[in-house]
C-alpha cells in the first residue's frame, strides 16, 4: 500500500516536472505573455491589457546567448513587437515597426514619411492631440534624449536605418518614447511580435473590458 502511495507521488512530481519544463520551453521558443504598462500604444492597445506575443515567428532566441534560431519571416513595417529597450534591456517595450534596414524614416509636421512616401502603418492609427506642430530647434541632436527637447518628435530625420535594425514608433505618438529619440533597435533584441488580447482589466473601473477579449492585433 505504501509503496503504491510513493508510485501516485512520484507520477505527480513528474507530470508537475514535466508541465513545467514544457512551460519553460514555451516561453522561451513559442509565446510569451505581455502586459500593455502605457499609453503609448493607444488606441490600438490599451494599459491593461494582456496579450500573447509570437516568439517563433521572427525566430526564437535560445536563452541566455545570442543564438537566433531560424523564424517563418522578418519583422515588416506595421509589426506591432516587443523587444528589450536598447537603453536597458532588462525592460520590455512594445511599439509597431516603421521601417526596417536601408529605409529612411522622416517625420515633417507630424506627418510620417518612409523612403520618402507617407506611412500608412504610422498614420492609420496615430493619435494627435495637439494638431500643431511644434519646431525643433535648428542645433538639436539626431536623437534629442532631453526632455526639454520633445517637441522634436513632430520633426524628424531624415535618417536611414541601419541593416538589421527596426525603427519603431508608438501610435499614440505624441506619448512615446521610441526611436525618434534613442534610435534603432537591433534583432537581437526583438522578442516576438504581438498576436492577440487575452485579457483586458479597466483600471480606473475595476472592471474588465470583455469587448476586447481575444482581439487580433494589428
Amino acid at each position: 500500500m505504501a509503496g503504491k502511495k510513493r508510485s501516485i507521488v512520484r507520477e505527480y512530481v513528474e507530470a508537475a516536472l514535466w508541465a513545467l519544463v514544457l512551460t519553460l520551453v514555451l516561453r522561451a521558443f513559442v509565446i510569451q505573455a505581455f502586459r500593455i504598462p502605457s499609453e503609448s500604444m493607444l488606441d490600438t492597445l490599451l494599459v491593461g491589457d494582456f496579450l500573447f506575443v509570437n516568439k517563433f515567428e521572427y525566430g526564437p532566441k535560445i536563452p541566455f546567448t545570442h543564438v537566433r534560431l531560424p523564424g517563418l519571416r522578418a519583422p515588416h513595417t506595421g509589426d506591432i513587437i516587443v523587444f528589450q529597450f536598447p537603453q536597458d534591456p532588462s525592460k520590455d517595450f512594445i511599439k509597431r515597426c516603421i521601417a526596417t534596414g536601408g529605409q529612411t524614416v522622416e517625420v515633417r509636421d507630424k506627418v510620417v514619411y518612409v523612403d520618402g512616401r507617407p506611412s500608412p502603418a504610422a498614420d492609420r492609427l496615430a493619435v494627435h492631440k495637439d494638431p500643431v506642430a511644434q519646431p525643433c530647434p535648428p542645433d538639436a541632436p539626431p536623437f534629442p534624449e532631453d526632455p526639454t527637447l520633445r517637441q522634436c518628435r513632430d520633426n524628424f530625420g531624415p535618417f536611414r536605418v541601419p541593416q538589421g535594425r527596426l525603427f519603431m514608433m508608438g501610435d499614440n505618438r505624441e506619448n512615446s518614447n521610441d526611436s525618434r529619440f534613442w534610435g534603432t533597435v537591433p534583432m537581437d533584441y526583438v522578442q516576438g511580435r504581438a498576436m492577440f488580447i487575452y485579457w483586458s482589466w479597466d483600471g480606473a473601473r475595476f472592471m474588465p473590458r470583455w469587448s476586447r477579449l481575444l482581439r487580433i492585433i494589428h
